[in-house]
């Protein structure tokens, strides 16, 4: 009965390594392919992040799981998720592990190679511009692909904050007349 629920120190041991590792594989994955990996759930999407944890799963877990893996796989997920987040304060930390946010759309302008380098294809772009009330394209101040995966739309009317685009890739493509002046 102890075999079917327990494990050995050292069974224990490389549970929690292979643990580790998957997360940190995950995490590069993540960094190298960016944000899009994150994005909105499409069932392509459902599959994928399916796949991804009965991968990192059995990877973690073994051939046969029993009891005292999952404890110490489950334990040393929430415990990387912890000091990944605690480390996060550290600047280089944060820049390693999130990736910025990007400029989808200068004004009316869409910038193709964000587009491309964000995996965003025309078709989820026109959504997101159609789910915020976006009736033209000369309504577009700025659209963002956040590090979330979310895709933000800043419209027309009032002039936007500089503040709200500081740290976003391109955001200097925005046209100065939809801005506001700085604050002083």
């Amino acid at each position: 009965m102890r075999d079917l629920l327990w494990i050995t120190p050292t069974e224990a041991a490389a549970v929690a390594t292979g643990t580790v590792g998957m997360y940190l594989a995950m995490l590069l994955l993540v960094r190298v392919l960016g944000q899009r990996v994150l994005s909105g759930m499409s069932s392509f999407d459902l599959v994928a992040v399916i796949a991804f944890g009965s991968i990192i799963g059995r990877a973690s877990l073994g051939d046969y799981p029993v009891l005292g893996s999952g404890i110490v796989a489950l334990t040393t997920l929430v415990s990387m998720q912890g000091l990944i987040g605690a480390l996060r304060q550290r600047g280089w930390i944060q820049r390693t592990v999130i990736n910025p946010p990007v400029l989808l759309m200068a004004g009316p302008q869409v910038i193709e190679a964000h587009m491309r380098r964000c995996h965003v294809l025309p078709e989820e772009l026109q959504s997101r511009l159609r789910l915020a009330g976006v009736r033209h394209p000369d309504e577009v101040a700025a659209v963002t692909f956040e590090p979330s995966g979310a895709i933000s739309v800043l419209r027309c009317g009032e002039r936007v904050d500089p503040m709200l685009l500081s740290g976003v890739v391109g955001a200097s493509l925005v046209p100065p007349a939809l801005l506001s002046p700085p604050s002083r």
